[in-house]
């Protein structure tokens, strides 16, 4: 059926000179767009419009498409689309504490994709009937399944500080010695170096007790803080000890290199001179470490002096407010060498049955005796066990014997890493001062009385023990223990 063209069209011109050529009166733009919106909002969209005009031919027309009706889609490229469902799907789990932890519950695909995870890492081999195709292992895979654990590089400034300041501490010696071979290799030095040399071999101030090298700008250096604020390391104070006297401080246990040592007692960075105030304390160290040239001079800096017995006199008889010592304070690391060769983590064995050399240097110099138990120094570093390699503990005492110290064959983490290297752990370091015991001074001591007050002084190092280990050594392997 035909229709009407000026039926289903608006025939009516709209442009001006169409309008003028067919003598119809002008029309404004703005009654042109009302007409045309006034027209479309009467039709009717529900069937589509069929337009006849004139040059038709009686081919067959397309047939008219349906209105298109969206619906969800349930397949896609010929895989089943699982529903939205816009309620996220959670589950939660309890821990021995009672917390609950939230998480998103896994969709059906998951297990799925973990098994193809699982074929990706599984070596390709493929097979044939005439050939074997077999590949080599993975490279890289090792990697994955290290035991290295190393730092990652987001690590606060202050750490790395603290791991700055105790790497040049662990290897200062090295560093020094270092510098100094390396200034004898420029002969402009050598009119500096050579009286240098002499004076390290013929000075006494590592055996005077003046103390004269002493700076205590040095010790009081902020950077301190860092090394101590790494372990992290603390000074506890069992009893305050009165400035009108002197002592001798027996650190316990020697450890590898005694860092807590050093902390409490060599810098002011856990504040010594807060808790006895008053007192000078100095660290005594081996003799052969004052024989190192540009070390010896930071040792004596730092206010070390020699563990001689000529040097602990000295100190303890010179200076302070009346000029005999009042006031002075020596620490000692009683168990030496044969002590480190026993540092294991967890564990305490303290080399001190026989060590009874500093009792007599307390009478003869009149000075108390103050028991110092370090909790945390042995669990610094691992080393090799002497029961385990019975060889190597028998040629680490022959060098003892030989040269006065040994090298215990430990490791620790390393800079940028948790596992290897020469770096101490960060585990925390409690060093607990005793209480003083008094000595009555005799310049030759009598056996009987040597004894009582090495027993003493054993006593005081056990209570420390038993108030303190279930707060400083609550992971401990086992008991204290005295050995030679």
């Amino acid at each position: 059926m035909a229709h009407n063209a000026n039926d289903v069209l608006n025939l009516e011109p709209s442009r001006p000179e169409v309008r003028k050529e067919n003598q119809l009166p002008p029309k404004t733009y703005a009654d042109a767009v009302e007409e045309n919106l006034e027209s479309y909002g009467k039709k009717d969209f529900s069937t589509p419009v069929q337009y006849i005009g004139q040059g038709e031919d009686n081919a067959p027309r397309s047939p008219m498409r349906k209105a298109h009706k969206r619906n969800g889609s349930v397949r896609v490229n010929g895989t089943e689309k699982e529903k939205v469902d816009h309620k996220v799907p959670l589950e939660r789990f309890e821990d021995a504490d009672g917390k609950d932890l939230t998480s998103i519950r896994p969709t059906s695909n998951y297990k799925d994709a973990l098994r193809q995870d699982e074929k990706e890492q599984k070596p390709l081999v493929r097979r044939n009937a005439k050939d074997e195709l077999v590949s080599g292992r993975r490279a890289g895979a090792g990697w994955q399944r290290s035991g290295i654990r190393f730092a990652p590089m987001n690590i606060p400034l202050q750490r790395r500080l603290q791991t700055l300041v105790v790497l040049f501490h662990t290897l200062c010696v090295a560093l020094l010695l270092t510098t100094f071979f390396f200034l004898c290799a420029i002969p402009l030095f050598w009119p500096l170096l050579l009286p240098y040399l002499l004076y390290v071999l013929f000075s006494r101030a590592p055996h005077s007790g003046t103390l004269s090298h002493r700076s205590k700008f040095l010790r009081s250096m902020k950077l301190w803080s860092l090394f101590a604020s790494y372990f992290p390391a603390r000074l506890h104070r069992s009893q305050v000890l009165p400035p009108t006297r002197k002592y001798i401080f027996g650190y316990h246990p020697h450890g590898i290199i005694s860092h807590g040592a050093f902390a409490a007692f060599a810098t002011e960075a856990l504040g010594f001179s807060q808790l006895f105030p008053g007192i000078t304390n100095t660290l005594l160290t081996l003799d052969t470490n004052f024989r190192i040239p540009l070390y010896r001079d930071y040792a004596l800096a730092m206010g070390l002096a020699s563990v001689s017995r000529e040097s602990c006199e000295n100190i303890l008889s010179k200076g302070g407010p009346n000029g005999e010592g009042m006031g002075r304070a020596i620490t000692i690391v009683v168990g030496g060498a044969a002590e480190s060769l026993d540092a294991q983590p967890y564990s305490l064995r303290l080399v001190l049955k026989k060590r009874k050399g500093f009792i007599k240097l307390a009478i003869r110099t009149g000075a108390d005796l103050v028991p110092v138990l370090s909790f945390g120094e042995n669990e610094l570093y691992d080393q090799v066990r002497s029961d385990s390699h019975p060889l190597i503990h028998k040629a680490q005492i022959v060098l003892k014997k030989a040269l006065g110290f040994t090298i215990p064959l430990f490791h620790a983490r390393g800079v940028f890493n948790y596992d290897i290297g020469m770096m101490p752990y960060r585990r925390p370091l409690n060093v607990v001062v005793g209480r003083p015991i008094k000595v009555a001074q005799h310049a030759q001591p009598h056996e009987a009385y040597v004894d009582e007050i090495h027993g003493l002084y054993v006593r005081e190092l056990e209570r420390i023990w038993g108030e303190w280990k279930d707060v400083f050594a609550s992971e401990r392997t086992g008991e204290l223990e005295i050995v030679e």
